[in-house]
């Protein structure tokens, strides 16, 4: 910079940090004289549970003496389940790929694809001329020999005639035996054949095995099949019953088996992939022999009837398997608190006073837990509303097992009451009368402020009151 060039002032922003702090000080300062200080000076006369707390009502000891709202629960005697989770697939109970079993044209298609079927249900046509021709041939051939065998039998019964008579000789008469039995044997030959073209006659009939549900078509009318044709024609599916195929840790088996030992069926529940909705019921079916050591699981299989068809093939599904049932104190699930202590609740006594209560928890079956040591059967624990709980308080019982309470006045109580609701006049019917006596309870429109918990009619501060008489 030359020196012709004037300076530029750099900006003061350190003047404004102070200002700023200035500020900020008279706030402070302003807020504790209008509210800290005149708030914890009580005026002659004035009960003292009209202070809610030591220091006014932004003191420290002012969210001490209030009452928290909690809801409870009480802990009864329930149905524990035991009941192991995994995630399964659904399983066709049967499938079958339909095939032709003979060569020909498909001169009918009768099904639709998706379409149920039973067993026995006609589902397609081959061409059946070449095989009608083939029978028939065997049947002509049949008759023939059947002819012969009629006239080598009424050959037999002449020379066996002429034998007795001395007139052949024996030689002639084994030969025309021999003969008879060679045509008795190719009877059973003809008959035979008759049987196998009738069976590929029938085959030209391609019926449905099972019952179930039909896939897509693979082949159209028209088309040239064979018994050699992988694909084959259409699949079918039996989904009523239908199963799944769901695995379990080494851990757990222990368990499931011996109740399969035992004889006992086990129920098994099905949920959607989102464990909401319910997709049926079943019994466990079967067990596998061998544990995978690839990932130390076991494999199970379920059945189910599958009435509603809510089940389908390759599809998942969340599997509950119910081993056993017991009966056990039990509280929601809500209300056990784990800390440094372990597992402990918040027990409420008779009148409203909160202690810290550990337990020995059991199974967790669905929202409840069970307790196998530390509470008794009609002891109330708190499930809501324990975020403020400390040992010793005392607390506003908003429900009880989901029953609402009803709140009870609290005549001279300051401060917000347990709903938050409307002001507590005691005595005084109207505004002046509950701002003199100070002895409203929440918020309301009548009572001073620093000895109702409200703001009268006087402006919210305590007028100073006036001077005695000298005494003459």
């Amino acid at each position: 910079m030359s020196l012709s060039e004037p300076a530029v002032p750099k900006p003061r922003r350190g003047r404004a940090f102070v200002w700023l702090l200035v500020l900020v000080l008279l706030a402070s300062g302003g807020y504790w004289y209008f509210f800290a200080r005149q708030g914890g000076s009580v005026p002659k006369g004035a009960p003292s549970s009209a202070s809610p707390g030591a220091g006014g009502p932004f003191g420290p000891g002012a969210f001490r003496s209030m009452t928290v709202p909690v809801r409870l629960a009480t802990a009864r005697e329930e149905t524990i389940q035991h009941t192991l989770r995994a995630i399964g697939t659904v399983t066709a109970f049967n499938t079958v790929v339909v095939r032709s079993r003979v060569g020909g044209d498909l001169l009918q298609v009768n099904f639709e694809e998706g379409q149920a079927v039973n067993a026995g249900d006609l589902l397609a046509l081959i061409d059946p001329r070449e095989f009608q021709v083939a029978l028939d041939q065997a049947k002509g051939q049949q008759q023939q020999n059947a002819a012969q065998l009629e006239s080598a039998r009424r050959d037999l019964e002449r020379y066996r005639l002429l034998f007795k008579q001395n007139s052949i000789a024996r030689q002639q008469v084994e030969q025309q035996e021999a003969l008879v039995k060679q045509l008795e044997g190719a009877r059973v030959s003809d008959q035979a054949a008759v049987d196998n073209a009738g069976l590929q006659l029938s085959y030209t009939r391609i019926t449905a095995p099972i019952s179930g549900r039909l896939g897509l078509r693979k082949v159209d009318q028209g088309n040239f099949v064979s018994a050699s044709d992988a694909d084959g024609l259409v699949t079918i599916t039996q989904t009523q019953p239908i199963s799944v195929e769901f695995t379990l840790p080494q851990s757990e088996v222990g368990a499931v088996l011996a109740q399969v030992r035992a004889g006992n069926a086990l129920d098994v529940v099905l949920r959607d992939q989102n464990d909401i909705q319910e997709l049926g019921r079943g019994r466990l079916m079967s067990v596998d022999n061998q544990i995978d050591v690839t990932t130390g699981t076991l494999k199970l299989k379920a059945r189910f009837e599958n009435e509603d068809e809510l089940l389908f093939p390759n599809q998942f599904v969340n599997v509950r398997l119910l081993v056993s049932k017991e009966r056990s104190l039990a509280v929601p699930s809500a209300a056990v608190q784990v800390g440094s202590i372990g597992s402990f609740v918040y027990l409420v006594d008779d009148s409203n006073k909160v202690s810290i209560q550990r337990i020995v928890t059991g199974r967790v079956d669905g929202s409840v837990t069970a307790v196998r040591e530390g509470l008794q059967g009609g002891q109330r624990v708190v499930v809501e509303g324990m975020d403020r709980l400390r040992e010793g308080a005392t607390v506003d019982v908003v429900s009880v097992d989901g029953k609402e309470v009803a709140a009870a006045a609290k005549p001279g109580a300051g401060g917000r009451g347990p709903r938050g609701g409307g002001a507590s006049r005691a005595e005084g019917s109207t505004p002046a009368e509950g701002a003199a006596r100070g002895e409203g309870g929440a918020r309301g429109p009548g009572a001073a402020r620093g000895e109702g918990g409200g703001r009268g009619d006087t402006g919210g501060r305590p007028q100073p009151s006036a001077p005695a008489p000298a005494a003459h």
